[in-house]
C-alpha cells in the first residue's frame, strides 16, 4: 500500500511541475530526489508515458546539445486533475497530520 501512495505522490509532483513549465526526465529525477524519492529512469519514464496516455501530459521533443530531449507539459485535463489532487491532499493532510476534521 505504501508504494502505491508513494507513486501517487510522485505523479502529483510531476503534474505540479509540468503545470508550471515543461519538464524533462533527468530534471524530474533530481527534483524528486530533493524531496526524498529515489526514482530510476525505469520507473520514471513508464510513469510519464502512462500519464501521457491518460491525457494528463503532452510531450514535445526538442534538440538540446545535439540530443533529443523529451519535455512534458500538463494538459488541460492534467491541470484539472491537479486541482482535484490538491483538494484530496489538503484534506488528507488536515486529517492525518493536523488530526483535525477536514472541511467539506
Amino acid at each position: 500500500m505504501f508504494r502505491e501512495l508513494e507513486l501517487g505522490a510522485i505523479r502529483a509532483h510531476i503534474l505540479h511541475h509540468a503545470a508550471k513549465e515543461p519538464v524533462y526526465g533527468s530534471w524530474l529525477i533530481e527534483e524528486l530526489a530533493r524531496h526524498g524519492y529515489s526514482l530510476s529512469y525505469g520507473t520514471l519514464y513508464p510513469t510519464l508515458h502512462r500519464m501521457e496516455e491518460e491525457g494528463f501530459l503532452e510531450r514535445e521533443e526538442r534538440v538540446h546539445d545535439g540530443r533529443v530531449r523529451k519535455y512534458y507539459t500538463a494538459t488541460e485535463a492534467g491541470r484539472v486533475r491537479l486541482e482535484e489532487l490538491r483538494k484530496l491532499i489538503t484534506a488528507l493532510y488536515i486529517e492525518v497530520v493536523e488530526e483535525k476534521e477536514p472541511l467539506t
